[in-house]
């Protein structure tokens, strides 16, 4: 019986002493853990950004194909396209909601709004987005001449945890740029509506490099192809004298970063769509 008491004994006078001692090894990991720890850095946010004119889904052999639509989109994997010349219950595509059917195809939300009543149906601009959308509107532009009207969509999504704003427009075509000037104008005061965000504008501006418009646009925004853009980028048209009117503009500043810039090649429509990818900071 003396070893167990022996042992007793023990469990008595350290018993204590290594509780306690563990008790302190214990509080020095915590406060080593709580105190020296650092915040691992947030991931970087990536977005793959494309614009296309669609023609409504006509391609260069002006036959209506809204799968090659889709296919030429889903073969870039973007997170928003911007859309151009989209229809909406209009006779030349058979009263078909064009912007429905490419969320169907491409399993991205979409958004349309009217700009221009034609053929008893609907013609504006569309957006496709995997991320959410927080807010939206369209703005119509002031005209010069009677013709088409035109719009730009303001959309605030939320990429990731950040806000951004983003738009897309279709700006006239005439040779004259009255109008295009004027519009340019009134898309420069949009981002001052939303202080803060950082800004991706896409669309076809009908104008080429160094031109007036190309010029005005610069003294607010940024020009993806001029930063990563590698060749001419020429966008339209896939069958006629190529020209690089469709752009993709971003805010100045550090928030969005350009990390490349591509044309594919389709005949899905008279245009080429234009993607850009882009960190967010």
């Amino acid at each position: 019986m003396k070893w167990i008491e022996v042992a007793d004994r023990r469990r008595e006078t350290c018993g204590p002493a290594r509780i306690a001692c563990a008790s302190l090894l214990l509080a020095l990991s915590l406060a080593c853990f709580t105190g020296c720890k650092t915040e691992a850095p947030a991931a970087p946010i990536v977005l793959r950004v494309m614009t296309y004119n669609i023609q409504h889904g006509a391609g260069a052999d002006g036959k209506i194909d809204l799968l090659r639509t889709a296919e030429a989109i889903n073969h870039e994997h973007p997170d928003i396209v911007a859309l151009q010349e989209v229809d909406r219950g209009v006779a030349r595509t058979d009263r078909r909601d064009l912007p429905a059917e490419l969320a169907a195809l491409t399993g991205m939300t979409s958004y349309f709004s009217n700009n221009f009543h034609f053929q008893g149906g609907e013609y504006g601009n569309a957006v496709l987005t995997r991320l959410p959308i927080l807010q939206e509107t369209n703005s119509h532009y002031h005209m010069i001449r009677p013709n088409e009207q035109r719009g730009i969509i303001q959309m605030i999504l939320d990429a990731h945890g950040r806000k951004i704003l983003f738009m897309t427009t279709h700006i006239d075509y005439r040779r004259d740029d009255a109008e295009r000037i004027l519009n340019v104008g009134e898309i420069q005061k949009l981002p001052d509506q939303y202080p803060g965000l950082p800004v991706i504008l896409c669309g076809d501006f009908n104008d080429h490099p160094g031109s007036q418009v190309h010029r005005a646009m610069k003294e607010k925004f940024t020009d993806t192809w001029e930063i990563v853009g590698k060749g001419d980028g020429l966008t339209y048209a896939s069958n006629k004298p190529a020209k690089r009117i469709d752009y993709i503009w971003i805010s100045p500043g550090e928030a969005i970063v350009p990390l490349k810039a591509w044309v594919p090649q389709t005949q899905a429509s008279d245009h080429f769509p234009l993607v850009g990818e882009f960190r967010l900071k």
